[in-house]
């Protein structure tokens, strides 16, 4: 029996408009800016905690509240607020950004006696919260087993592939569950953590409802409870009196504020309209950051990695993106570190587990053979266009959207790369897409030619590489069938031992580094921000705000 597991343990004075103009009339060379490190502020004594206030932030519009209907960070980042998971990272200031530690939620402890079984047993005396047709039951296992049953029957739940190795999940008792695996599946907790499609929901909301798309069945055993939902303006969640953690949420409330405009939501920002940054990952963009240091050098502030990959990706599964020469050319026409320089200011060029995520995710100059393909080559690129008999290059879409967090800067993104791709005779066409409709096709596939944008957060790295290449999967975006990957992704998927598993998972990134079915691009660098009366907090790249909001206190 393996042992039993609880509580584990310089900014840029340029306008990026500017930078981004000059840049495609000329191109730039700016070198890359290391990301700086604060680790003060990450352990800083926060004092004694206080109850009160309102925590004010920006947020997000969810697409609906069903999590197994989207795979949208808006409708997950929302209700973390009122929902719980069996286990869940690890927040605090203790805990540096990048860094996702499993710790126990509604799930008080667990263990794997084998393979392929793994139980957990579940606190007692939680409650759902008290509102109809719930009305403050107890949590119980039979909860538990309808959540992973629909998650796993649903059809139209994007993200059922992380659970593709269980066989079933069982009730043992009135406080504890058992899964039971077709096969090992070494991730299976890290994935129960994971802030994507694993709330815990209650049958009865269900039933009553048909589906939980409503904002009225968004009703968990989160730390807040939803009491105001005004579409495209803002989500009110108040302090839950009866969750499950002791002393928790300080704030008596939340307001999750959705401002669509980065100028005017820094301006809040900047005015003490809201207590954290606006910008994604409640930070300050980094065109901002040089003026708001010098006026406002009193605010908090945290540089790191994101650990979300962006790339171009495309159907390989069709002419002529089926012929790794033509996906290589793509590779070395687009200018990776211009599109830092001009319209990130900070980040590092990827392979497909994002640098944010360091422990999984190999240097450029580790990758071998494919590292080749990340250099900016025109040259060798129209070489192998020719040598693939596209000598003349060819037209083709080029799909974004800027309704990512990273809002317009994707586009702006998208237009430097279509610059470099021209250059090399590949014209494409640029469409932008409404998010909603991103989501629900391009990102999913039902698209043609090639697309641009954030393809997808590594908070392990199973999930990013099984999603996006294990062929017939929903987040297949490029349609991709490598036998070698799949037969790699299995085994890594089998391995106990953390550094043989580290092997296979560096070799499958070399591997696909040669393939380049995925033209992976860069991880941005952030710079969280928060005021100075906002105490407990440390900034990461997980969807869950409510447990972090909850965990602070404002300290006016």
């Amino acid at each position: 029996m393996r042992p039993q597991q609880t509580h584990p343990e310089n900014s840029v004075g340029l306008n990026r408009r500017t930078l981004l103009k000059a840049s495609l009339m000329a191109g730039v060379t700016l070198s890359s800016l290391p990301l700086s490190r604060s680790p003060g502020l990450w352990g800083a004594e926060a004092g004694p905690p206080k109850r009160g206030g309102i925590l004010r932030v920006r947020g997000y519009d969810p697409v609906h509240f069903d999590p197994h209907q989207t795979i949208s960070f808006k409708t997950h980042t929302t209700l973390s607020f009122v929902y719980s998971k069996l286990v869940r990272h690890k927040i605090g200031p203790e805990v540096r950004p990048g860094t996702f530690i499993v710790e126990p939620d509604l799930a008080e402890q667990w263990e794997s006696p084998d393979d392929t079984t793994y139980i957990f047993h579940l606190r007692k005396g939680v409650k759902w919260h008290n509102k109809p047709p719930l009305n403050g039951r107890e949590l119980v296992a039979e909860d538990v087993k309808f959540t992973y049953d629909r998650f796993m029957t649903e059809p139209g739940n994007p993200n059922r592939y992380m659970l593709d190795p269980v066989e079933r999940v069982e009730v043992v008792d009135r406080y504890t569950v058992k899964f039971l695996l077709k096969e090992p599946y070494v991730w299976l907790v890290s994935a129960l953590a994971y802030p994507w499609s694993m709330w815990i929901i209650a049958p009865e909301v269900v039933q009553q409802f048909g589906d939980l798309k409503k904002p009225e069945t968004a009703i968990g055993t989160g730390p807040f409870l939803l009491e105001h939902y005004e579409p495209n303006v803002k989500t009110v969640f108040k302090r839950n009196p009866e969750y499950f953690l002791p002393g928790i949420p300080w704030v008596d409330g939340v307001e999750w504020l959705v401002v669509t405009d980065p100028s005017s939501a820094l301006a809040m920002y900047r005015s003490g309209q809201f207590d954290c940054g606006a910008a994604p990952w409640w930070g300050v963009r980094q065109e901002d950051l040089d003026s708001i240091k010098k006026t406002h050098p009193h605010l908090m502030y945290q540089d790191f990695l994101s650990t979300v990959s962006h790339a171009i990706y495309m159907r390989t599964d069709q002419p002529p993106f089926n012929d790794v020469r033509v996906r290589r050319a793509i590779s070395h026409a687009v200018n990776r570190q211009e599109i830092i320089d001009a319209v990130f200011i900070k980040g590092e060029p990827i392979p497909a587990v994002s640098r944010g995520l360091a422990e999984w995710s190999p240097r450029i100059d580790e990758l071998g053979a494919g590292a080749r393909y990340y250099q900016h080559d025109p040259k060798e690129a129209r070489r192998l266009l020719a040598e693939a008999g596209l000598p003349k290059g060819f037209k083709t879409l080029l799909h974004t959207t800027n309704g990512t967090g990273a809002g317009p800067a994707i586009v702006d993104a998208a237009q430097l790369a279509q610059r470099s791709l021209k250059e090399v005779g590949i014209e494409t066409e640029l469409k932008i897409e409404e998010y909603g409709a991103y989501m629900a096709t391009t990102y999913l596939g039902k698209f043609e030619g090639l697309a641009l944008a954030p393809i997808s957060n590594a908070w392990d790295p199973d999930t990013v590489l099984y999603g996006l290449y294990a062929p017939d999967q929903p987040r297949n975006s490029g349609h991709v069938n490598d036998p070698k990957i799949t037969a790699m992704l299995k085994a890594q998927r089998r391995t106990q031992d953390r550094e043989a598993r580290k092997k296979i998972i560096f070799d499958i990134q070399r591997h696909i580094a040669e393939q380049q079915c995925y033209v992976y691009l860069y991880a941005v660098g952030i710079t969280g921000s928060w005021q100075p009366y906002v105490k407990n907090y440390s900034p990461n790249t997980t969807y869950d705000y409510g447990s972090r909001s909850a965990a602070l206190w404002l300290d006016r």
